[in-house]
């Protein structure tokens, strides 16, 4: 029984890591689906949900005002969730050159947030910016250029995390972000994408939908699109620029933040978990968020069973494995990881996903949901 349980806990996890991407990969060759992109430049209105961002938020405004699109057909709506830093004073300093600034009060977090600012939003297109993303200068040009097709009702672009100098980051996150945005490629190149970073994606403002303030956004919404029969889809031209979080504390609170309130969004949007009336995307739904969101079930199955049948072979070398692993995690963590090698920052952002997301779990099952947090720290 625990050799079963050992090499069943196995075979989840090297699905969930390896085998998912593989099958998507092989799929891809037999049925790959292109977008119709054209030359296309809609009105677009950027909305920027900010708490307490007077750090950041010029940065990100010039930056937005900055962009290759054409003249009169961009607007930038900053959402200020009862800031106190003085961001909106910053923000208003913007008012001459078009930028407008909805306050909202009381304090009632980013998806509320944007619930107000939509409806004030005149844009055919919406796209989201977090308060700290900078976008590379033709991001729009690029978001945009997939909604001429009319099959695609959302566009995520791609994220790279960059240090406080500017130089992309090179530890196991980055690591992490190249394998999702390989497996967003083939997804998008299947039939939609499942998961989205939130900072560079773009909607048809039609599909918008009014959403619960406990409902997570970045996730809701294109799960809401794709359910209408239009397709979420990657643009990796599209660059996102965002600071990496300095510590290991504030990377593992926006790591639990994000999985608990993706595992409420999956429980209300768990219709798309229909294998017959969504055969490709309930598949994927289930192989990338949810047992990825579950992979420390598995995890924990095979160390425990491993470490009961030290007596036979080969499980003592099997179970050294998974010590070292473990400990490269440890050091890692009570190290520098600026200058950390591949082989201790990818296991440590292993781990630290996968903890992360026991945590949520556990205080999903409790019934804790999210809804207002601080900024994060770069």
């Amino acid at each position: 029984m625990l050799e079963i349980l050992f090499w069943l806990s196995a075979g989840v996890l090297v699905y969930i890591y390896a085998g998912y991407p593989l099958v998507l990969l092989v799929a891809t060759r037999f049925s790959k689906k292109t977008v119709a992109k054209g030359s296309f430049t809609p009105t677009v209105s950027i909305i920027i949900p900010a708490f307490n961002e007077a750090a950041v938020i010029a940065e990100t405004i010039e930056n937005k005002l900055a962009l290759d699109y054409p003249e009169g057909k961009l607007e930038i709506i900053v959402v200020s969730d009862e800031s106190t830093d003085g961001t909106d004073e910053i923000v208003e300093k913007y008012s001459a050159r078009g930028v407008k600034l909805i306050r909202q009060e009381p304090r009632q977090g980013k998806t509320s947030g944007l619930n107000l600012a939509v409806p004030e939003a005149s844009g055919e297109i919406i796209v989201f910016s977090d308060a700290n993303s900078i976008y590379g200068h033709d991001a729009l040009l690029r978001l945009t250029s997939n909604f001429a097709d009319e099959t695609v009702g959302y566009v995520t672009g791609k994220m790279i995390y960059v240090s406080a100098d500017g130089s992309v980051v090179g530890d196991g996150c980055s690591a992490y972000m190249k394998y999702e945005n390989y497996i967003r490629s083939m997804e998008s190149a299947l039939n939609s994408v499942v998961g989205v970073d939130g900072g560079v994606d773009a909607v048809r403002s039609s599909l918008y939908q009014q959403m619960r303030a406990d409902q997570l956004p970045d996730f809701v919404l294109p799960l809401s699109v794709a359910s209408k029969k239009y397709r979420v889809v990657y643009e990796p031209a599209a660059i996102l620029k965002e600071q990496s979080l300095s510590d290991a504390d504030s990377e593992y609170r926006m790591r639990v933040r994000v999985a608990l309130r993706a595992m409420w969004a999956l429980l209300d949007m768990c219709h798309l978990l229909n294998p017959f009336r969504y055969p490709v995307y309930s598949w994927q739904l289930l192989s990338h968020k949810i047992l990825r969101y579950m992979a420390f079930l598995p995890l924990i199955a095979l160390f425990v069973s491993n470490a009961m049948l030290l007596g036979q072979a080969p499980y003592g070398l099997l179970f050294a494995g998974q010590i070292i692993f473990y400990c490269l995690a440890g050091f890692c963590l009570y190290s520098s990881k600026d200058d950390m090698p591949f082989y201790f920052s990818l296991p440590y952002y292993f781990v630290l996903l996968n903890v992360s997301c026991a945590n949520a779990f556990w205080r999903f099952i409790r019934g804790q949901k999210q809804i207002i947090w601080n900024p994060r720290l770069g």
